[in-house]
Parts: structure tokens; C-alpha cells; sequence
């Protein structure tokens, strides 16, 4: 059965067993990971096709989605260790390769452009609340710094598939 009614009166309960407010901060802060993966999922939707570079982006997007289900249990006081340095230096390996391939960046990019690299932008954006959410649940500093991370990658994945779709880049311009 898929309804419990046990939060019917506005309570669930942690995967530590405590029973908390929905509104409680560690509840916004997964919740907030939660809504990311989903919209990761539609990332993924829209990066398909034979190019192997589309496979390696597959390939990590699908990764990531996973680490953020770890982080969802992470936040829900679930025992165990969910998240640790190797997912965030597996994270800045990728930005380091999408660095190389992509031209120097000398202005503020603006979250336009093709379908996918509007999609990665609404994902960092996503990304940079859960951050905040996390931070404001106190979190584990490695949480803190993975999900940092993930939205540094998320950047720079927009800027790679721009660059690989060969669309020019919005730059911001003041006036």
C-alpha cells in the first residue's frame, strides 16, 4: 500500500525514526535534493544521442542522481555514511575535464541558450537553494561541500554542452 496516513496531520517521520514537522529544515533540505534529482532526470532527457561525449554525460548525470538519493538519506538521519570526499573529488575531475574543452570564460554567462543548457541552469539554481537549505539544517560539512560542488559541475556542464552543441554562450552585459 502506498499511503500510510501517518503524516496526514503534517508530521513525517526521519529514516532515524524521529517524527518532525514537514516544514521541518532537514525535511526542506532533501525535499529541495529531491526536486534536483527530478529535474537532473529531465536534464538527462534531453542529452541523448550517438556522440560518445552525450554517454560520459549520461553516465554522470545518472551517477550524480544517485549520490543525491545518498544525500537524501544522509539528511533523513539515516545511519551510515552516505557521502564522502571520493564523491566530491570524483565531481571536480569532471569539471576539470569539461575545463580543458570549453574557452576560457572572460564574462558572467547568462542562464539562457539551447533547451539542456537552460535545463543545467535551472538545476544549479535548484542546487544553490538546497545548499542553502542544507546549511540552514546543519549539515555535515562533506554534505555542504559535495552539493557546493555539484552546482560548480552543473555550471560548467552548461557550458560544455553549449560548447559541444555549438551554441554561443548569453553573455551578460550591463546596461
Amino acid at each position: 500500500m502506498i499511503y500510510t496516513k501517518t503524516g496526514d496531520k503534517g508530521e513525517t517521520s526521519l529514516a532515524s525514526g524521529a517524527r518532525v514537522p514537514k516544514t521541518d529544515v532537514r525535511i526542506e533540505a532533501y525535499g529541495t535534493v529531491d526536486e534536483l534529482n527530478s529535474w537532473i532526470g529531465l536534464l538527462r532527457a534531453g542529452v541523448q544521442g550517438p556522440d560518445p561525449w552525450m554517454e560520459d554525460v549520461q553516465n554522470q548525470l545518472e551517477w550524480i542522481q544517485n549520490r543525491l538519493f545518498n544525500l537524501g538519506a544522509a539528511l533523513s538521519e539515516a545511519p551510515g555514511k552516505w557521502i564522502g570526499e571520493t564523491d566530491v573529488t570524483q565531481l571536480e575531475q569532471w569539471i576539470d575535464a569539461m575545463q580543458t574543452v570549453v574557452p576560457k570564460q572572460h564574462a558572467f554567462v547568462l542562464p539562457a541558450g539551447g533547451e539542456a543548457v537552460c535545463r543545467c541552469h535551472i538545476c544549479r539554481t535548484i542546487c544553490r537553494r538546497a545548499e542553502r537549505k542544507m546549511i540552514a539544517s546543519e549539515a555535515p560539512q562533506t554534505e555542504l561541500k559535495c552539493i557546493n560542488r555539484l552546482s560548480d559541475y552543473l555550471f560548467v556542464l552548461s557550458r560544455y554542452l553549449a560548447f559541444k552543441n555549438d551554441e554561443k554562450e548569453a553573455i551578460w552585459r550591463k546596461n
